[in-house]
């Protein structure tokens, strides 16, 4: 059992979490590179909060952009437990309207230009992404959300595509048939790497259109998006710290907490020195068995 500490990735629309208590921005260095930006600590109702604008502050970065490896390694470095990502979305479905919010459960990634793993040659591991969400850590970011006033929706699967570009009519009516229900830009490879670092991950969507499958509906455009983004906002705040309220005052271990335990392949005489080094805050507690 341990204390929380809750990693929020912050998506379009949320770029900073007023409520923290002793707020300080942090820089954190990883050897992958830089992170979207320096993290933002404090507390919220005694909880350890850790906050990442993934787009960087004034939105700088765009999906294929975000260095993806570089904020889950920041996170990790800072003692973050658990991730919570907030991400805007686009709905594949009629019940879905904008101003929902969704607790993503599964994925189908469509992403291409980005690195996708913590691991490669010379340290080889592989993670299982049957089920690639906590479900307790869902469950909690569920009922903070109702606790909030937000009008959630439990489950969906969510469609990563590369973007920048939004989909064409044909992608969006394509998506639909595949069983998806959302649509974005930036939880892959971020829901594999949390995974790859042992750390139970979260995915609230806030729904902000109907992408471009809906007959009748204007195509999406970025002065709507930020519309419903910037009314989406104060709510997902809320959501942050009823969370912050309702965890349990000790956090007890997950499963996920030891997903490396199972994954990594290559044996210790043939593990690069170098692959090792990289991944010191990834790995470090089995490594150091």
């Amino acid at each position: 059992m341990s204390e929380w500490t809750i990693g929020i990735i912050g998506g379009s629309g949320l770029y900073a979490i007023d409520e923290l208590e002793e707020a300080q921005w942090i820089a954190v260095d990883t050897p992958w590179g830089a992170p979207s930006d320096e993290l933002l600590v404090g507390r919220i109702a005694g909880v350890k909060f850790v906050f990442l604008p993934r787009h960087g502050r004034g939105h700088r970065l765009c999906p294929t952009s975000i260095n993806a490896r570089a904020n889950i390694d920041t996170l990790k470095r800072a003692g973050c437990t658990d991730i919570i990502a907030v991400s805007a979305i686009g709905s594949l479905r009629e019940e879905l309207a904008p101003g929902r919010f969704v607790i993503v459960d599964q994925f189908i990634d469509r992403t291409f230009a980005r690195e996708s793993s913590f691991f490669g040659p010379g340290m080889v591991a592989h993670v299982s992404m049957a089920h690639p969400v906590c479900p307790r850590l869902s469950a909690l970011a569920l009922a903070a959300g109702r606790a909030a006033g937000a009008d959630m929706a439990d489950g969906a699967t969510y469609l990563a595509m590369e973007g920048p570009q939004f989909s064409t009519r044909a992608e969006s009516e394509m998506y639909r048939l595949w069983g998806c229900d959302v649509i974005g830009m930036t939880a892959m490879p971020e829901a594999k790497l949390a995974r790859e670092a042992e750390l139970p991950y979260a995915l609230v969507g806030m729904v902000t259109d109907y992408d471009c499958w809906r007959d009748g509906e204007d195509a999406v455009e970025v002065s709507a998006v930020i519309a419903q983004l910037m009314a989406n906002a104060e709510t997902a705040r809320r959501l942050v710290v009823e969370l912050a309220k309702s965890l349990p005052a000790t956090r007890e271990p997950s499963p996920i907490d030891t997903t490396l335990d199972t994954a990594l392949i290559t044996a210790p005489a043939a593990r690069d020195p170098t692959a090792l080094v990289k991944l010191d805050a990834i790995c470090r507690r089995v490594l150091a068995r």
